[in-house]
């Protein structure tokens, strides 16, 4: 589209007719009469209307047009970064149940008419939002999709443990005052940790806007202290806490006594008398709408409601029902503290499909699409509980190629296991998980069109890098310090922007977060709620032959490692000795790197010592393992073992490698006394 002859469509017309009148007479052939390669006008024209497809702008604008728009006249007018142009979404189809009488066809031909003129009032561009639920026997999985995109994914393995969210009747084993901190046995292979301030009564958090009820319905409390802590909850008595945090790598599970029962539009808070509404809810009409209904319902003494998000545009007989459920389950968890001893759960957190149905089945989502008639049965039955029009979004997919693949889910799996992300604009992003914190990197790649104003491309690469990584953040579930470095920028305005953008982006986000503003180095600083282990961690083990390093010993290391322990041994000997051969036995790749490349200096090292170094091939070693013995007598006089140098270069992976390793090793003798060695 950008070819233009040096002097001119015609002059190269001429060369061409030259060439082939010439090649004619060459071959003893009459000369052709010359014909026109191209239609000039045609061919300008169809130059132009591609430039304008690419840039963006009607096909049929003319040059002066654009030279009006550019301001400029005379001046040729170049994106510099053509804007993507991305085929329309359209949902994949699925088979739906055909309703059961006269009134079900009625309802539903009322419910799709209601989301009709929902989506045509209201402002703004709706996605298409959907849940897709693979249920297998090993696990399951549930992915959510705005128009195609994997916007939030979740796995659950059918052996795994839910403790986040469950509520246990535990025993006070120890109080840390150093600390500020108690252990309470819950049960698991690890005490739970509780701090203090988890103890004390805590504000309503931030995220929610409280709400002032009647003050009769309030009981003055006395206000409780850290110094009151020893003597309330001594060693050894019980205490009611909830999980909110899972045991990550060698940390036991972080819990608090102020417990929480969330529901499909509310959360029953029943050892506080506070009540709120979520802060997520944007309109104030609607908040304060929330408010009133939260002063209408009737709560036990002491007990507070919070309003969630879902609760938005619904009515009243909702919320009374919702809380009706709640208080039953609290009926029958305090039945369960009674009658059980500590350590027990007295209340299981239900599984994913439960939580992500209660969690992320609002309005917006279309649809909730499952693969199994068992799973499509109970989802069914549980929505029916809350809202009868809703159950109608639940599809059954019954096609035979896996549902992952059918919806392109499985293909964007991939990019959650990778360490670099590639962007569309050309940058790609590389994440480095540590142990203390998560670095993202953000870089330009084969970006090259810089254009006339550098800066503008510099900020729409960060922008498409800041929507990427608030997404890949939810679908990797990374947590603690996050470093975001992007790529540099001058406009203090563009920084600002950015920052507002990733905060933006992170109110979609479950996990409580916290950004801080570019800071003078162009690091992006955040933290992210963690309550469970990185998807990365839950779906890898560490290599069982690096230990979890990522790296091995070069067979040129391994090569100077061997020398120098052979030089040590020879040195060592007295020289009135005879003859001293050596055998190592090491790896085929260690050993053909001393056998060929370092032969010399073997065979240096043997007459300076006068010694006798033979060199053999073991295949069951590990590539940092090797042993010297004693030829003659068969001794062993040293030897390697890389797991023992992973442990004590203090190498301790999440997934408790030290553990397994103190399992094979057997349980420690008690040393001997003296007495009892003379004796034996």
């Amino acid at each position: 589209m950008r070819y233009r002859p040096a002097r001119g469509l015609a002059a190269s017309r001429k060369k061409t007719e030259a060439a082939a009148s010439a090649r004619q007479i060459a071959v003893g052939k009459k000369e052709r009469e010359s014909e026109p390669v191209f239609d000039e006008k045609r061919h300008a024209k169809v130059i132009l209307r591609a430039e304008n497809i690419a840039a963006g702008l009607p096909p049929d604008t003319t040059e002066a047009e654009l030279r009006a728009r550019a301001g400029a006249p005379g001046e040729e007018v170049r994106p510099a970064t053509p804007p993507e142009t991305r085929e329309p979404f359209s949902p994949v189809p699925v088979s739906d149940e055909r309703p059961r009488g006269l009134v079900e066809t009625i309802r539903k031909a009322t419910d799709s008419i209601i989301t009709t003129v929902r989506k045509i009032t209201s402002p703004g561009q709706h996605p298409h939002r959907e849940l897709v639920v693979n249920s297998e026997s090993l696990e399951t999985r549930v992915a959510i999709l705005s128009d195609g995109e994997l916007e939030d994914f979740h796995v659950e393995r059918s052996d795994d443990e839910r403790l986040v969210g469950s509520i246990f009747k535990g025993k006070v084993t120890n109080l840390e005052n150093k600390l500020k901190a108690a252990f309470i046995e819950i049960g698991s292979d690890k005490n739970a940790f509780l701090h203090y301030w988890d103890i004390l009564p805590n504000p309503i958090d931030s995220s929610i806007e409280p709400v002032d009820r009647k003050e009769e319905t309030r009981k003055t409390r006395r206000k409780i202290t850290r110094e009151d802590i020893p003597r309330l909850h001594p060693v050894g008595s019980d205490m009611i806490v909830q999980v909110t945090k899972a045991p990550i790598g060698t940390k036991g599970p972080r819990i608090t006594t102020s417990l929480a029962l969330p529901g499909r539009f509310l959360v029953l808070l029943p050892n506080s008398d506070q009540s709120g509404v979520s802060r997520k809810i944007e309109s104030k009409e609607e908040r304060q709408r929330l408010k009133d209904i939260v002063r209408r319902l009737t709560l036990p003494e002491g007990m507070g409601v919070i309003i969630r998000t879902a609760g938005q545009r619904q009515r009243v007989r909702y919320f009374v029902r919702d809380l009706a459920i709640l208080l039953e389950e609290w009926k029958r968890i305090q039945e369960r503290i009674d009658t059980m001893d500590a350590p027990a759960c007295v209340h299981r957190e239900p599984g994913l499909v439960d939580r992500t149905i209660r969690e992320f089945l609002t309005e917006d989502v279309e649809r909730v699409v499952v693969d199994t008639s068992v799973e499509y049965d109970r989802i069914k039955e549980r929505i029916c509980r809350f809202s009868r029009r809703s159950a109608y979004k639940i599809k059954f997919y019954e096609e035979s190629q896996p549902i992952f693949d059918r919806f392109g889910v499985s293909r964007q799996i991939e990019s959650i296991f990778s360490r670099r992300v590639d962007l569309r604009s050309g940058g790609y992003l590389v994440f480095d998980e540590t142990e203390a914190l998560v670095a993202i990197d953000v870089n330009f790649g084969s970006h090259k069109d810089m254009g006339k104003d550098q800066e503008a491309t510099i900020f729409k690469v960060n922008q498409e890098a800041a929507d990427e990584i608030c997404r890949q953040l939810r679908l990797r579930n990374m947590g603690g310090i996050i470093v975001l470095d992007f790529v540099d920028m001058r406009s203090r305005k563009n920084q600002q922007e950015l920052f507002k953008r990733v905060r933006r982006n992170l109110e979609e986000d479950k996990a409580k977060t916290h950004v801080l503003p570019l800071s003078s180095l162009g690091l992006m600083e955040m933290t992210r709620q963690r309550t469970s282990e990185s998807m990365h961690a839950a779906a890898y083990d560490d290599c069982p032959y690096c230990l979890g390093r990522g790296h091995v010993k070069s067979s040129r290391t391994m090569s100077v490692e061997i020398q120098r322990k052979i030089s040590e041994l020879l040195k060592r000997r007295e020289k009135a000795q005879g003859d001293y051969q050596l055998l190592v036995l090491a790896n085929p790749a260690v050993c053909r790197r001393v056998q060929k490349e370092d032969h010399d200096m073997i065979v240096r090292m043997e007459k300076q010592h006068y010694g006798r170094i033979h060199v053999r091939e073991e295949s069951s070693f590990h590539f940092e393992q090797f042993r010297i013995e004693d030829q003659g007598s068969g001794k062993v006089l040293y030897r390697t073992d890389p797991a023992l140098s992973a442990r004590r270069l203090n190498i301790e992976t999440p997934r408790g490698n030290a553990k397994r390793a103190a399992a094979r090793r057997g349980p420690r003798r008690k040393a001997k006394s003296p007495a009892r060695r003379r004796s034996n």
